[in-house]
């Protein structure tokens, strides 16, 4: 590897390392002690994580205006996570030098804890957990005590996971109303419009989990219900396989479907019927995904206090109902050392510090949870009892790229089961070391740690790898355990302005290697990788591959060897190109399942709602109108549209959209196209006026001459948060369902032929994505959620 390459992630500053060589008075005044904070961070992070910050995580005055700087916002959560230390009898000057470790240990990237700790810690809220499980009882009352334990859970910046698997069947008996059952399906969509209603912690919805039990009888209903791309879009949807299920798939067998309400036999289903139908949406629409909930439950630390039943929204933490857990990562990226010997140039992994900075990581955690403030005393009991702590890690494919090894390599498999096999070890002798002082989990006696002769535990978990969207945009790397997305792509500015970003690693070596170019980082940022681009040396080639250049093999093996060494899952998602078949998804389930690891989210490109971070430009066709007369210019005000003609033909074509199926009809006469008409749906309001003035402004400008392909070129390509998967590619948006009907509509009056299906006017890695409905940049999809890298918007609690 390359000394650029070293030096760009390399180890900590100088200025980073030094203790209390810059600050403020007031910081050291507010501590009560002589302890002073490096404020520098606010010049070392990126303009992106900025942004991120200034937008998410700051205080912010009446206007909406930070009120705090990045270093303040540090402060703040370093000093209130310290403070638990006076639980166990620290004195201020202990907590204050704490404090600084923790202000330190954030500031120089090298561990962030998950987002609600970072806004809260130190504010009015104090919720400090990412994730959640509640329970759904059989009842009425119980099924509506958890919806509005939901409603507290997502204003205070959670997400929440659900089992329905609890529910009876539709059609059951009601004892006390005489009546029927509507079913778990029914009381989902319950649960879905309570999250549209509740803005999370003020600011964005909640996610959801829902899981049901492959034996459950709804279980059809269950993988259908987001067939359409129109029902339960604030919900990720799992099915629960059983052991049992597994079984009778691999033996070709009927399996038993069971009543939850009386546990009896009601049915069987041809296992390999279904399996096949999980794949097969799996393929269409990335919904349902799996998880394997007996293995799941083979790891349950605590058993004796209930089992698993579903996990939170992204599938990496399986809890007990009412359990949450809180989360932190540690960035790889920052765990290396530059070596320079006779023998060897280059980087390593430098495990003395990954040693130190997982120790400090998990007192970090565990402090976490002393001053949580959980939303339900239900909530705050088991979470003190087990104490569960998450620690995973981003940055991953930037280590790999430094040491200069390939992801899909046995070589990234080797490492990756070395390093997260050492994380683990050393967060378990770092949790032991707290319970000699603090004592073990309450929830010890009975858990699967309480045998002869054993030394007690603080945590009753201590690894989770989650997805890191926003945290990895904040400490400049790559996100969880994923590869890199891409490594270069364009970001439009404004209008007529578009920003080439690069991945830094690359740009660095491009520059020292002399390769370097604007035009061939825009071709890169078109092309989406740089996978068989000769402009880039070959050895390179190998090491930054992205998502889509990986095998879903190499995906799957690598999600295996974080699984080896991590107590609760590993959130990653499997990329499949638009090409692939229902059997390439199948073939990665089953090694999914022969690897042991706990669950399984895959996506294929072109097949979800909202989709991924595109990598090509927005719209490639964007020329100017023509006007009436070729060669003349007419001045301002000139042009008008010739009055509406009497008489025309046309066609009307539907055209689903992420609103609706909207229906819209070309008209022409002897002169050619004159005119648009939209209908949308059943809907009026907002959507149905604006359909209408896009329809006359189109229409106007086809009677004044503009030729139609011109327009097709502008309307195509506009995306919003709702693009619609349909034959041949995405309707990104009504504007661009329009111009697809406008298309149809041109070849069918100049060939006489009907045209069905989509045409490629949107480049790069057949991945059409949906548009960040904060910002308007494209959204990138990991981990089983949807991130924007510009502004850190996230689907996802």
């Amino acid at each position: 590897m390359t000394k650029v390459a070293a030096k760009t992630s390399g180890s900590t500053s100088k200025s980073q390392a030094a203790e209390g060589k810059t600050g403020t008075k007031a910081a050291a005044k507010k501590t009560g002690t002589s302890a002073k904070y490096d404020r520098a961070i606010d010049k070392r992070i990126k303009p992106n994580a900025l942004t991120v910050l200034e937008r998410r995580y700051l205080k912010k005055d009446e206007q909406g205006k930070p009120k705090e700087e990045v270093a303040d916002m540090f402060i703040r959560v370093a000093e209130n996570i310290a403070s638990a230390e006076k639980v166990w009898g620290a004195s201020d000057q202990e907590v204050a030098d704490l404090a600084l470790q923790y202000y330190d240990l954030m500031t120089n990237l090298e561990f962030l804890p998950n987002s609600p700790t970072l806004m809260n810690a130190g504010r009015d809220l104090q919720q400090l957990s990412a994730c959640f499980v509640l329970p759904i009882g059989d009842s009425m009352e119980e099924i509506f005590e958890s919806v509005r334990n939901t409603a507290l859970i997502h204003k205070s910046g959670g997400g929440t996971g659900f089992s329905f698997s609890r529910l009876r069947p539709s059609g059951d008996n009601v004892r006390t109303t005489q009546g029927v059952s509507s079913g778990p399906i029914s009381f989902m969509r319950v649960f879905n419009q309570a999250t549209e209603a509740v803005k999370q912690g003020g600011t964005r919805r909640g996610a959801n989990m829902g899981v049901l039990r492959i034996d459950h009888p709804n279980i059809m209903d269950f993988i259908t219900c987001k067939r359409d791309g129109n029902d339960f879009d604030n919900f990720n949807i799992s099915v629960a396989l059983t052991e049992d299920f597994m079984e009778a798939v691999r033996e070709g067998k009927n399996y038993t479907l069971h009543n939850p309400r009386t546990r009896e036999a009601v049915g069987e289903l041809d296992a390999a019927d279904v399996y096949a139908t999980i794949v097969n949406l799996a393929w269409a629409t990335g919904d349902p995904g799996i998880i394997f909930i007996d293995r799941i439950n083979r790891a349950n630390p605590t058993p004796d206090l209930g089992e698993f039943e579903a996990t939170n929204p992204c599938g990496e933490q399986p809890l007990l109902p009412y359990e949450a857990c809180n989360l932190g990562s540690i960035n790889l990226s920052r765990m290396v050392m530059q070596t320079c010997t006779a023998e060897k140039e280059g980087v390593e992994v430098d495990w003395d510090k990954l040693r130190e900075v997982v120790h400090k990581s998990i007192r970090f955690l565990d402090d976490v949870i002393e001053v949580n403030r959980y939303p339900l005393p239900e909530i705050d009991e088991l979470a003190r009892g087990n104490r569960k702590v998450g620690l995973g890690v981003m940055g991953w494919a930037d280590l790999l790229i430094m040491l200069g090894i390939a992801y899909d390599s046995e070589d990234a498999v080797n490492l990756a089961d070395l390093v997260m096999g050492f994380i683990n070890d050393e967060a378990k002798v770092a949790s032991r070391e707290l319970a000699k002082t603090r004592g073990a989990f309450p929830n010890f006696k009975g858990s699967i740690y309480d045998t002869p002769g054993a030394e007690p535990i603080r945590n009753a978990t201590v690894t989770t790898i989650a997805p890191t969207g926003t945290l990895s945009i904040i400490a400049s790397c790559s996100s969880g355990c994923e590869p890199l997305f891409a490594i270069s792509y364009v970001r439009n500015v404004m209008d007529d302005d578009k920003l080439v970003e690069v991945n830094p690693l690359f740009e660095a070596i491009a520059h020292e290697r002399g390769f370097y170019s604007k035009e061939l980082m825009e071709k890169i940022a078109e092309h989406g990788s740089v996978d068989g681009l000769e402009e880039v040396p070959e050895d390179l080639r190998a090491i930054f591959v992205t998502a889509h250049d990986i095998s879903p093999e190499w995906h799957i093996r690598m999600q295996a060897a974080f699984q080896n060494h991590t107590d609760n899952a590993v959130s990653k998602t499997v990329n499949f190109a638009s090409s692939a078949t229902a059997e390439d998804v199948r073939l990665v389930y089953d090694l999914a399942y022969k690897l042991d690891v706990k669950g399984v989210t895959i996506y294929r490109d072109g097949s979800k709602d909202a989709q991924v971070l595109t990598t090509g430009a927005t719209a490639k066709a964007s020329g100017s109108a023509t006007v009436v007369n070729p060669g003349t210019t007419p001045h301002f005000g000139e042009l008008e549209p010739r009055p509406r003609p009497d008489v025309t033909s046309g066609r009307t074509e539907k055209v689903k959209t992420g609103c609706g199926n909207l229906y819209v009809t070309v008209n022409w006469d002897e002169a050619g196209i004159c005119e648009v008409f939209t209908q949308m749906g059943k809907s009026g309001g907002c959507a149905a006026s604006q359909m209408e003035a896009l329809s006359r402004m189109i229409s106007a400008s086809l009677r004044a001459g503009i030729d139609p392909t011109s327009l097709v070129s502008h309307l195509r390509g506009i995306r919003c948060p709702s693009p619609m998967w349909a034959q041949g590619g995405m309707v990104l948006s009504c504007a661009d369902a329009i111009g697809i009907a406008m298309e149809h509509a041109i070849e069918y009056a100049s060939t006489g032929k009907e045209t069905n299906g989509i045409s490629r006017h949107i480049d790069a890695l057949d991945n059409k994505a949906g548009a960040c409905p904060e910002c308007g940049c494209v959204l990138e999809y990991e981990s089983g959620c949807h991130v924007c890298r510009s502004c850190g918007y996230s689907k996802c609690a």
